[in-house]
């Protein structure tokens, strides 16, 4: 008599090359899942004790990627910013292996509530937020008013809201008219920190360099270790110098152990600055997108494109998982995040790594031509399926059990 084993796991994707940088993983193993958590990976884990056996054999398994600087507050009233600056969550993260999102900004103290009751409650999506020193957020002629910058405010909103709030974000202060009379040049970054330092927790900057405000004096005189600057590829910042050497006060900005996140967006990244940069050894801390209406067309796309023109710029495979999962995790707070130990939420995504000839767009729609694009074709958040578009999970209809061809009762 032919025991039957009892299934010990509910999901079982088996056969495909593992990428895992927290636990230096990258070669074929299976991965396993239980009641939404990653139960085991390991080589030839046996099939039967699975409830569903997927075929990943010839993908690549990496733990649920994280796009650290989106805009996901699409119910913002239109008065507080223009309607349209925000996309939904749900529509762009799992396509691209995405399961954690943060918004970086979008809300300031006075709507954190307000999204997260009607926008980070009701998301599949995991939405973390950067609060906005700015008490009204974006986007508005506000931001330039230094009387909207509340340090207490957004510092309480942070500790009110732990479970959400990753940190403070400054953005859009351009220093001048109406409110030359108010302003000084670091008006912004100073009550940023000011606020981050009375919640412990990180600063994001957006930042444009001016005469009275130096690039290198944001780095190496304001920042803090474990503060993150975005967009570090974009046109107006002192990357590289006219031979294409990074210049030095990037490397001592990182000796400090300030982050470089890539922020793409509709205007923030350059392949001028970037492939120049990352020729020259200065790769990005975290690669995110700056996802927003006016990007999500126009040159951004998804995190998945964005990850393709990383590793078309010459970035190893391994090493652009590495910054889209366990770098963003650990520079949000979240390291029980993006990575597949044991234990760990279930949240895993399969990619396809085609070759051929593809084309890849920056902000001043200049071009390369890449031989690598990275293509997600299933992910799983907190060990449910929440992407299949090609079916790795289904049954052939000819073979679907025959509830498949019930009609649901009216």
């Amino acid at each position: 008599m032919t025991s039957v084993q009892t299934p010990v796991y509910d999901i079982l994707l088996r056969g495909g090359h593992v990428i895992d940088p927290l636990n230096n993983v990258d070669g074929v193993r299976d991965v396993a899942v239980k009641e939404h958590a990653i139960a085991a990976v390991a080589p030839n884990l046996n099939p039967a004790l699975a409830k569903k056996v997927i075929d990943v054999s010839g993908r690549y398994v990496t733990p649920g990627i994280l796009d650290i600087h989106v805009h996901v507050y699409h119910t913002r009233a239109p008065e507080g910013a223009p309607e349209g600056l925000s996309v939904l969550a749900d529509a762009f993260s799992f396509k691209s292996g995405v399961t954690t999102m943060v918004d970086t900004g979008t809300a300031g103290g006075r709507q954190l509530r307000h999204f997260k009751h009607t926008v980070i409650d009701r998301a599949r999506t995991r939405i973390f937020a950067f609060v906005n020193i700015v008490d009204d957020g974006m986007i508005g002629d506000f931001e330039q008013d230094p009387r909207h910058f509340d340090a207490e405010l957004a510092a309480s909103v942070v500790e009110a809201y732990p479970e959400i709030c990753v940190g403070i974000k400054t953005a859009h202060y351009w220093t001048h008219k109406p409110y030359d009379d108010l302003h000084t040049p670091w008006a912004a970054v100073d009550q940023a920190i000011k606020a981050a330092e009375m919640c412990g927790k990180p600063v994001m900057y957006d930042f444009w360099p001016r005469p009275e405000r130096t690039y290198p004096d944001l780095l190496l005189k304001k920042m803090r270790p474990g503060d993150i600057h975005t967009h570090v590829f974009a046109q107006q910042f002192p990357i590289v110098d006219e031979h294409g050497r990074v210049y030095r006060h990037m490397f001592e900005a990182r000796e400090r152990g300030i982050i470089f996140d890539l922020g793409h967006g509709g205007g923030s990244f350059w392949f001028r600055n970037g492939a120049r940069a990352i020729t020259d050894g200065f790769v990005p801390d975290s690669i995110s997108t700056d996802l927003h209406t006016g990007s999500m067309n126009a040159t951004v796309g998804d995190m998945q494109t964005t990850m393709s023109k990383v590793l078309n710029m010459g970035v190893p495979l391994y090493d652009v998982i590495k910054l889209s999962t366990v770098n963003p995790a650990k520079e949000i707070g979240h390291p029980e995040l993006g990575h597949l130990s044991p234990g760990a939420c279930a949240d895993v995504a399969v990619f396809d790594l085609r070759h051929g000839e593809f084309g890849f767009i920056d902000c001043g729609r200049a071009r390369i031509v890449g031989d690598r694009k990275l293509e997600c074709v299933f992910t799983l958040r907190g060990g449910d399926i929440v992407y299949d578009l090609g079916g790795l999970s289904a049954p052939l209809w000819t073979e679907a059990p025959p509830a498949y061809w019930r009609l649901p009762e009216a």
